[in-house]
Protein backbone atom coordinates (compact mmCIF):
# COMPACT_ATOMS: atom_id res chain seq x y z
CA UNK A 1 0.00 0.00 0.00
CA UNK A 2 1.54 3.74 -0.54
CA UNK A 3 1.52 5.77 1.31
CA UNK A 4 -0.88 9.10 1.16
CA UNK A 5 0.18 12.11 -0.29
CA UNK A 6 -2.53 14.22 1.47
CA UNK A 7 -3.07 14.45 5.84
CA UNK A 8 -5.60 12.56 7.04
CA UNK A 9 -8.84 13.87 7.56
CA UNK A 10 -9.64 12.80 10.68
CA UNK A 11 -10.69 15.54 12.66
CA UNK A 12 -14.23 15.88 13.83
CA UNK A 13 -16.04 19.24 14.34
CA UNK A 14 -16.14 18.36 17.95
CA UNK A 15 -12.59 17.88 17.80
CA UNK A 16 -11.69 21.18 17.03
CA UNK A 17 -13.83 23.13 18.91
CA UNK A 18 -12.03 21.56 22.21
CA UNK A 19 -8.60 22.38 20.54
CA UNK A 20 -9.43 25.90 20.37
CA UNK A 21 -10.83 26.33 23.74
CA UNK A 22 -8.33 24.04 25.47
CA UNK A 23 -5.47 25.84 23.59
CA UNK A 24 -6.07 28.94 24.92
CA UNK A 25 -6.49 27.41 28.64
CA UNK A 26 -3.10 25.96 29.73
CA UNK A 27 -1.09 26.14 32.76
CA UNK A 28 -0.21 29.80 32.82
CA UNK A 29 -3.71 30.41 33.96
CA UNK A 30 -3.76 28.14 36.16
CA UNK A 31 -0.16 28.78 37.82
CA UNK A 32 0.89 32.16 36.50
CA UNK A 33 -2.11 34.10 37.32
CA UNK A 34 -0.91 34.44 40.65
CA UNK A 35 2.08 36.38 39.99
CA UNK A 36 -0.01 38.44 37.50
CA UNK A 37 -2.25 39.54 40.40
CA UNK A 38 0.17 39.87 43.01
CA UNK A 39 2.35 42.65 40.78
CA UNK A 40 -0.75 44.28 39.28
CA UNK A 41 -3.44 44.34 42.31
CA UNK A 42 -7.53 43.81 41.95
CA UNK A 43 -7.06 44.97 38.40
CA UNK A 44 -5.49 42.28 37.26
CA UNK A 45 -8.53 41.48 35.16
CA UNK A 46 -7.73 44.40 33.36
CA UNK A 47 -4.25 43.25 31.81
CA UNK A 48 -6.16 39.73 31.11
CA UNK A 49 -8.78 41.74 28.95
CA UNK A 50 -6.56 44.10 27.23
CA UNK A 51 -4.51 41.01 25.75
CA UNK A 52 -8.21 38.71 25.44
CA UNK A 53 -8.98 41.70 22.78
CA UNK A 54 -5.36 41.29 21.24
CA UNK A 55 -5.79 37.93 20.91
CA UNK A 56 -9.53 37.80 19.70
CA UNK A 57 -8.19 40.29 17.14
CA UNK A 58 -5.73 38.10 16.00
CA UNK A 59 -7.71 35.34 15.74
CA UNK A 60 -10.81 37.28 13.90
CA UNK A 61 -7.49 38.40 11.29
CA UNK A 62 -6.67 33.95 11.28
CA UNK A 63 -10.45 33.44 10.63
CA UNK A 64 -10.74 35.91 7.32
CA UNK A 65 -7.60 34.57 6.02
CA UNK A 66 -8.28 30.96 6.80
CA UNK A 67 -11.71 30.59 5.56
CA UNK A 68 -10.66 32.56 2.32
CA UNK A 69 -7.63 29.52 1.75
CA UNK A 70 -8.06 26.67 4.33
CA UNK A 71 -4.11 25.69 4.35
CA UNK A 72 -1.98 23.67 6.69
CA UNK A 73 0.16 25.96 6.66
CA UNK A 74 -1.88 28.18 7.98
CA UNK A 75 -0.56 31.88 8.97
CA UNK A 76 2.63 30.59 7.21
CA UNK A 77 1.31 30.44 3.75
CA UNK A 78 -0.49 33.72 4.70
CA UNK A 79 2.85 35.45 5.64
CA UNK A 80 4.17 34.05 2.08
CA UNK A 81 1.76 35.21 0.13
CA UNK A 82 1.01 38.65 1.50
CA UNK A 83 5.05 39.48 2.43
CA UNK A 84 6.87 37.16 0.53
CA UNK A 85 9.28 34.00 1.13
CA UNK A 86 10.90 35.60 3.84
CA UNK A 87 8.04 35.96 5.68
CA UNK A 88 6.62 32.61 5.53
CA UNK A 89 9.91 30.91 6.40
CA UNK A 90 10.09 33.06 9.61
CA UNK A 91 6.77 32.68 10.58
CA UNK A 92 6.79 28.65 10.01
CA UNK A 93 10.48 28.04 11.74
CA UNK A 94 9.97 30.45 14.36
CA UNK A 95 6.25 29.15 15.71
CA UNK A 96 8.17 25.78 15.09
CA UNK A 97 11.28 26.65 17.24
CA UNK A 98 8.33 28.30 20.06
CA UNK A 99 6.23 24.90 20.01
CA UNK A 100 9.10 22.94 20.29
CA UNK A 101 10.91 24.48 23.23
CA UNK A 102 7.14 24.56 25.02
CA UNK A 103 7.28 20.83 24.67
CA UNK A 104 10.60 21.14 26.80
CA UNK A 105 9.23 23.15 29.35
CA UNK A 106 5.88 21.30 29.52
CA UNK A 107 7.48 18.16 29.80
CA UNK A 108 9.62 19.01 32.91
CA UNK A 109 6.51 21.42 34.73
CA UNK A 110 4.20 17.80 34.37
CA UNK A 111 6.88 15.88 35.94
CA UNK A 112 7.56 18.31 38.75
CA UNK A 113 3.36 18.39 39.33
CA UNK A 114 3.51 14.35 39.58
CA UNK A 115 6.32 14.62 42.12
CA UNK A 116 3.35 16.20 44.50
CA UNK A 117 2.53 12.25 44.62
CA UNK A 118 5.08 9.99 44.19
CA UNK A 119 9.08 10.04 44.10
CA UNK A 120 10.95 10.05 41.12
CA UNK A 121 13.89 11.46 38.99
CA UNK A 122 12.45 14.53 37.42
CA UNK A 123 14.15 13.60 34.12
CA UNK A 124 12.57 10.35 34.18
CA UNK A 125 9.17 11.26 34.77
CA UNK A 126 9.62 14.01 32.16
CA UNK A 127 10.98 11.27 29.41
CA UNK A 128 7.92 9.07 30.56
CA UNK A 129 5.30 12.19 29.59
CA UNK A 130 7.51 12.56 26.09
CA UNK A 131 7.15 9.14 25.27
CA UNK A 132 3.11 9.28 26.07
CA UNK A 133 2.79 12.02 24.06
CA UNK A 134 4.58 11.45 21.21
CA UNK A 135 2.89 7.41 21.07
CA UNK A 136 -0.69 9.49 20.61
CA UNK A 137 0.44 12.16 17.63
CA UNK A 138 1.92 9.18 15.90
CA UNK A 139 -1.33 6.65 15.81
CA UNK A 140 -3.08 9.03 14.24
CA UNK A 141 -4.79 12.45 14.32
CA UNK A 142 -7.89 11.51 14.88
CA UNK A 143 -6.16 10.24 18.31
CA UNK A 144 -4.46 13.17 18.93
CA UNK A 145 -8.13 14.97 18.66
CA UNK A 146 -9.31 12.56 21.07
CA UNK A 147 -6.97 12.86 23.67
CA UNK A 148 -6.95 17.06 23.20
CA UNK A 149 -11.01 16.92 23.47
CA UNK A 150 -10.95 14.99 26.71
CA UNK A 151 -8.26 17.07 28.12
CA UNK A 152 -9.70 20.28 27.18
CA UNK A 153 -13.14 18.97 28.56
CA UNK A 154 -11.16 18.68 31.59
CA UNK A 155 -9.81 22.17 31.98
CA UNK A 156 -13.09 23.40 30.48
CA UNK A 157 -14.94 21.67 33.58
CA UNK A 158 -12.56 22.64 35.96
CA UNK A 159 -12.80 26.25 34.99
CA UNK A 160 -16.55 26.34 35.07
CA UNK A 161 -16.84 25.01 38.15
CA UNK A 162 -14.74 27.26 39.87
CA UNK A 163 -16.64 29.83 37.79
CA UNK A 164 -19.87 28.47 39.92
CA UNK A 165 -18.61 28.16 43.05
CA UNK A 166 -16.31 30.88 43.35
CA UNK A 167 -20.12 33.32 42.61
CA UNK A 168 -21.87 31.45 44.88
CA UNK A 169 -18.94 32.66 47.56
CA UNK A 170 -19.42 35.89 46.52
CA UNK A 171 -22.69 36.51 46.28
CA UNK A 172 -23.27 35.09 49.68
CA UNK A 173 -24.95 31.84 48.65
CA UNK A 174 -22.42 29.84 50.56
CA UNK A 175 -22.40 28.52 54.11
CA UNK A 176 -21.77 31.11 56.73
CA UNK A 177 -20.74 33.30 53.91
CA UNK A 178 -22.37 36.64 53.25
CA UNK A 179 -22.20 39.24 49.80
CA UNK A 180 -18.72 40.52 50.10
CA UNK A 181 -16.69 42.09 47.12
CA UNK A 182 -14.43 44.38 49.50
CA UNK A 183 -11.29 42.60 48.46
CA UNK A 184 -11.52 44.78 45.24
CA UNK A 185 -10.42 47.64 47.35
CA UNK A 186 -9.56 47.11 50.75
CA UNK A 187 -6.00 45.99 50.57
CA UNK A 188 -4.50 48.98 49.45
CA UNK A 189 -7.16 50.24 46.81
CA UNK A 190 -7.78 48.59 43.22
CA UNK A 191 -4.63 49.82 41.84
CA UNK A 192 -1.86 49.64 44.91
CA UNK A 193 1.02 49.18 42.37
CA UNK A 194 -0.36 51.76 39.61
CA UNK A 195 -2.08 51.86 36.44
CA UNK A 196 1.73 50.99 34.91
CA UNK A 197 1.47 47.51 36.51
CA UNK A 198 -1.88 46.49 34.22
CA UNK A 199 0.35 46.92 31.39
CA UNK A 200 3.63 45.53 32.45
CA UNK A 201 1.27 42.36 32.99
CA UNK A 202 0.29 42.13 29.69
CA UNK A 203 3.70 40.65 28.83
CA UNK A 204 3.49 37.89 31.11
CA UNK A 205 -1.10 37.12 30.28
CA UNK A 206 0.18 37.22 26.58
CA UNK A 207 1.97 34.21 27.03
CA UNK A 208 -0.64 32.27 28.84
CA UNK A 209 -2.99 32.82 26.06
CA UNK A 210 -0.90 31.59 23.41
CA UNK A 211 -2.69 28.14 21.51
CA UNK A 212 -6.48 29.57 20.21
CA UNK A 213 -4.29 29.85 16.31
CA UNK A 214 -3.82 25.67 16.80
CA UNK A 215 -7.46 25.38 15.72
CA UNK A 216 -6.56 27.11 12.21
CA UNK A 217 -3.79 24.83 11.48
CA UNK A 218 -5.59 21.67 12.89
CA UNK A 219 -8.82 22.74 10.48
CA UNK A 220 -6.80 22.07 7.54
CA UNK A 221 -7.40 18.30 9.28
CA UNK A 222 -10.86 18.14 9.09
CA UNK A 223 -13.82 17.55 7.06
CA UNK A 224 -14.59 21.26 6.70
CA UNK A 225 -11.88 23.31 7.09
CA UNK A 226 -14.44 26.87 6.21
CA UNK A 227 -16.72 26.20 8.95
CA UNK A 228 -14.60 24.65 11.82
CA UNK A 229 -12.43 27.79 11.52
CA UNK A 230 -15.18 30.04 11.69
CA UNK A 231 -16.53 28.38 14.63
CA UNK A 232 -13.45 28.35 16.69
CA UNK A 233 -12.73 31.78 15.71
CA UNK A 234 -15.70 33.23 16.57
CA UNK A 235 -16.24 31.13 20.03
CA UNK A 236 -12.98 33.11 20.96
CA UNK A 237 -14.64 36.02 22.56
CA UNK A 238 -16.79 33.92 24.75
CA UNK A 239 -14.07 31.89 26.11
CA UNK A 240 -11.63 34.80 26.68
CA UNK A 241 -14.51 36.68 28.52
CA UNK A 242 -15.69 34.16 30.96
CA UNK A 243 -12.50 31.23 31.43
CA UNK A 244 -9.95 34.49 32.04
CA UNK A 245 -11.32 37.56 32.96
CA UNK A 246 -14.32 35.94 34.98
CA UNK A 247 -12.16 33.36 37.15
CA UNK A 248 -9.52 36.99 37.64
CA UNK A 249 -12.42 39.00 38.96
CA UNK A 250 -13.57 35.99 41.12
CA UNK A 251 -9.71 35.15 42.49
CA UNK A 252 -9.52 38.76 43.86
CA UNK A 253 -12.52 38.91 44.96
CA UNK A 254 -11.55 35.62 47.43
CA UNK A 255 -7.85 35.59 48.11
CA UNK A 256 -6.38 38.95 48.94
CA UNK A 257 -4.10 40.36 46.04
CA UNK A 258 -1.20 40.25 47.79
CA UNK A 259 -1.46 36.50 49.75
CA UNK A 260 1.98 34.39 48.97
CA UNK A 261 -0.41 31.61 48.50
CA UNK A 262 -1.51 33.30 45.10
CA UNK A 263 1.58 32.84 43.79
CA UNK A 264 2.11 29.31 43.84
CA UNK A 265 -1.74 28.39 42.91
CA UNK A 266 -4.14 30.76 42.84
CA UNK A 267 -6.96 28.13 42.10
CA UNK A 268 -5.66 26.00 45.31
CA UNK A 269 -5.78 29.02 47.52
CA UNK A 270 -9.09 29.98 46.72
CA UNK A 271 -10.66 26.92 46.99
CA UNK A 272 -8.76 26.28 50.33
CA UNK A 273 -10.40 29.63 51.42
CA UNK A 274 -13.87 28.36 50.23
CA UNK A 275 -13.09 25.46 52.37
CA UNK A 276 -13.54 22.56 49.80
CA UNK A 277 -11.41 19.51 51.05
CA UNK A 278 -8.33 18.07 48.97
CA UNK A 279 -8.75 21.72 46.91
CA UNK A 280 -4.51 21.02 46.52
CA UNK A 281 -4.98 17.60 45.12
CA UNK A 282 -7.86 18.36 42.47
CA UNK A 283 -6.19 21.37 40.79
CA UNK A 284 -2.91 19.55 40.62
CA UNK A 285 -4.60 16.74 38.88
CA UNK A 286 -6.47 19.79 36.63
CA UNK A 287 -2.80 21.66 36.38
CA UNK A 288 -1.02 18.41 35.06
CA UNK A 289 -3.96 17.84 32.58
CA UNK A 290 -3.28 21.48 31.59
CA UNK A 291 0.57 20.76 30.82
CA UNK A 292 -0.42 17.40 29.18
CA UNK A 293 -2.64 19.01 26.48
CA UNK A 294 -0.03 21.87 26.19
CA UNK A 295 2.49 19.34 25.63
CA UNK A 296 0.21 17.38 23.23
CA UNK A 297 -0.95 20.06 21.00
CA UNK A 298 2.59 21.36 20.87
CA UNK A 299 3.92 18.41 19.40
CA UNK A 300 1.07 18.15 17.00
CA UNK A 301 1.37 21.95 15.71
CA UNK A 302 5.58 21.40 15.75
CA UNK A 303 4.91 18.57 13.29
CA UNK A 304 2.97 20.06 11.32
CA UNK A 305 4.47 23.08 10.28
CA UNK A 306 7.77 21.15 9.85
CA UNK A 307 5.63 19.16 7.44
CA UNK A 308 4.30 22.49 5.67
CA UNK A 309 8.43 23.82 5.82
CA UNK A 310 9.58 20.40 4.02
CA UNK A 311 6.31 20.76 1.33
CA UNK A 312 7.65 24.15 0.44
CA UNK A 313 11.40 23.22 0.09
CA UNK A 314 12.31 24.79 3.57
CA UNK A 315 13.03 21.82 5.34
CA UNK A 316 14.85 18.12 4.92
CA UNK A 317 12.38 16.44 2.40
CA UNK A 318 12.30 12.98 4.31
CA UNK A 319 9.77 15.04 6.60
CA UNK A 320 6.92 15.25 4.10
CA UNK A 321 6.51 11.77 4.16
CA UNK A 322 3.28 10.38 5.40
CA UNK A 323 2.65 7.04 6.91
CA UNK A 324 -0.52 4.67 5.54
CA UNK A 325 -2.85 6.38 8.42
CA UNK A 326 -1.80 10.28 6.86
CA UNK A 327 0.49 11.06 9.93
CA UNK A 328 3.62 12.84 9.32
CA UNK A 329 6.01 10.50 11.39
CA UNK A 330 9.43 11.99 11.01
CA UNK A 331 7.99 15.33 11.25
CA UNK A 332 6.55 14.32 14.80
CA UNK A 333 9.76 12.32 15.32
CA UNK A 334 11.93 14.98 14.34
CA UNK A 335 9.75 17.28 16.97
CA UNK A 336 9.91 15.15 19.37
CA UNK A 337 14.06 15.23 19.48
CA UNK A 338 13.69 18.75 20.47
CA UNK A 339 11.28 18.41 23.30
CA UNK A 340 13.90 15.54 24.39
CA UNK A 341 17.01 17.67 24.15
CA UNK A 342 15.01 20.57 26.49
CA UNK A 343 14.08 17.78 29.17
CA UNK A 344 17.70 16.91 28.71
CA UNK A 345 18.81 20.50 29.10
CA UNK A 346 16.55 20.80 31.88
CA UNK A 347 18.40 18.36 33.53
CA UNK A 348 22.19 18.91 32.73
CA UNK A 349 21.72 22.86 32.87
CA UNK A 350 19.05 24.30 34.36
CA UNK A 351 20.48 27.57 34.96
CA UNK A 352 22.24 28.12 31.31
CA UNK A 353 21.23 26.08 28.01
CA UNK A 354 17.49 25.93 28.99
CA UNK A 355 17.11 29.06 30.30
CA UNK A 356 18.58 30.43 27.21
CA UNK A 357 16.24 27.78 25.16
CA UNK A 358 13.20 29.55 27.35
CA UNK A 359 14.58 33.64 26.60
CA UNK A 360 15.16 33.03 22.90
CA UNK A 361 12.08 31.52 22.41
CA UNK A 362 10.30 33.93 24.69
CA UNK A 363 9.13 36.74 22.14
CA UNK A 364 8.80 34.84 19.09
CA UNK A 365 5.02 33.96 19.38
CA UNK A 366 4.67 37.79 19.66
CA UNK A 367 6.77 38.26 16.07
CA UNK A 368 4.71 35.47 14.79
CA UNK A 369 1.25 37.66 15.63
CA UNK A 370 2.67 40.58 14.58
CA UNK A 371 3.30 39.31 10.91
CA UNK A 372 -0.35 37.67 11.44
CA UNK A 373 -1.99 41.14 11.35
CA UNK A 374 0.50 42.82 8.70
CA UNK A 375 -0.67 39.69 6.33
CA UNK A 376 -4.30 40.17 6.79
CA UNK A 377 -3.50 43.72 6.23
CA UNK A 378 -2.44 43.41 2.77
CA UNK A 379 -4.29 40.25 1.81
CA UNK A 380 -7.70 41.61 2.29
CA UNK A 381 -7.06 44.10 0.02
CA UNK A 382 -6.83 41.04 -2.66
CA UNK A 383 -9.20 39.14 -1.78
CA UNK A 384 -12.65 39.43 -3.67
CA UNK A 385 -15.85 40.38 -1.40
CA UNK A 386 -17.11 36.83 -2.67
CA UNK A 387 -14.17 34.87 -1.11
CA UNK A 388 -14.38 36.69 2.74
CA UNK A 389 -16.66 34.32 4.41
CA UNK A 390 -15.52 35.49 8.06
CA UNK A 391 -14.32 39.36 7.70
CA UNK A 392 -12.10 41.38 10.13
CA UNK A 393 -14.00 43.80 11.95
CA UNK A 394 -13.96 47.43 11.13
CA UNK A 395 -10.96 47.26 8.78
CA UNK A 396 -8.40 48.33 8.48
CA UNK A 397 -8.74 50.22 11.90
CA UNK A 398 -8.69 47.34 13.90
CA UNK A 399 -5.72 45.68 12.18
CA UNK A 400 -3.68 48.61 12.63
CA UNK A 401 -4.94 48.67 16.43
CA UNK A 402 -3.76 45.30 16.92
CA UNK A 403 -0.93 45.72 15.08
CA UNK A 404 0.00 48.88 17.27
CA UNK A 405 -0.54 46.45 20.47
CA UNK A 406 1.84 43.94 19.74
CA UNK A 407 4.25 46.20 18.57
CA UNK A 408 3.83 47.84 22.23
CA UNK A 409 3.86 44.89 24.18
CA UNK A 410 7.50 44.40 22.58
CA UNK A 411 8.43 47.78 23.58
CA UNK A 412 7.48 47.28 26.99
CA UNK A 413 9.52 44.03 26.67
CA UNK A 414 12.44 46.02 26.19
CA UNK A 415 11.66 48.48 28.87
CA UNK A 416 11.55 46.16 31.62
CA UNK A 417 14.73 44.72 32.69
CA UNK A 418 13.24 40.73 33.64
CA UNK A 419 12.14 40.25 30.16
CA UNK A 420 14.41 42.36 28.11
CA UNK A 421 16.57 39.39 27.53
CA UNK A 422 13.88 37.43 26.18
CA UNK A 423 13.19 40.39 23.84
CA UNK A 424 17.13 40.17 22.90
CA UNK A 425 17.59 37.18 22.40
CA UNK A 426 14.28 36.15 20.55
CA UNK A 427 15.36 38.86 17.84
CA UNK A 428 18.33 37.01 17.77
CA UNK A 429 16.17 33.92 16.99
CA UNK A 430 14.68 36.00 14.05
CA UNK A 431 17.76 37.13 12.52
CA UNK A 432 19.59 33.30 12.59
CA UNK A 433 15.83 32.62 11.06
CA UNK A 434 16.31 34.96 8.29
CA UNK A 435 20.29 34.14 7.53
CA UNK A 436 19.01 30.09 7.27
CA UNK A 437 16.06 31.28 4.56
CA UNK A 438 19.05 33.56 2.98
CA UNK A 439 20.96 29.98 2.30
CA UNK A 440 18.09 28.30 1.47
CA UNK A 441 16.91 30.59 -1.35
CA UNK A 442 21.03 30.02 -2.54
CA UNK A 443 20.57 26.38 -2.92
CA UNK A 444 17.81 26.15 -4.60
CA UNK A 445 15.06 25.55 -1.59
CA UNK A 446 11.73 27.55 -0.31
CA UNK A 447 8.75 28.29 -3.08
CA UNK A 448 7.26 31.91 -4.30
CA UNK A 449 4.06 32.52 -3.66
CA UNK A 450 3.04 32.46 -6.94
CA UNK A 451 4.29 28.73 -6.76
CA UNK A 452 2.16 28.15 -4.12
CA UNK A 453 -0.68 29.72 -5.73
CA UNK A 454 -0.41 27.41 -8.75
CA UNK A 455 0.10 24.04 -6.72
CA UNK A 456 -3.01 25.49 -5.03
CA UNK A 457 -4.99 25.90 -8.07
CA UNK A 458 -4.00 22.33 -9.28
CA UNK A 459 -5.52 20.83 -6.16
CA UNK A 460 -8.52 22.49 -6.60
Amino acid sequence: MTAPQQLQKGLKQRHLTMIAIGGVIGAGLFVGSGVVINETGPAAFLSYLITGVLIILVMRMLGEMATATPSTGSFADYARRALGGWAGFSVAWLYWYFWVIVVGFEAVAGAKILTFWFEAPLWLLSLVLMVLMTATNLVSVGSYGEFEYWFAGIKVFAIIAFLVLGTLFVVGLWPDKDFDVSLMTSQGGFLPNGVGAIFSSIVVVVFSMVGAEIATVAAAESSDPERAIAKATQSVILRVATFFVGSMVLLVLIVPWDDNDLGASPYVAAFSRMGIPYADHIMNAVVLTAVLSCLNSGLYTASRMLFVLSARKEAPARLVALNSRGVPVWAILASTVVGFLSVIAAYVSPDTVFLFLLNSSGAVILFVYLLIAISQFVLRRRTPDEDLKVRMWLFPGLTIVAAVGILAVLVQMGFTDDTRSQLLLSLLSWAVVVGLYLVTRARGGSISAEELDRRDSVRS
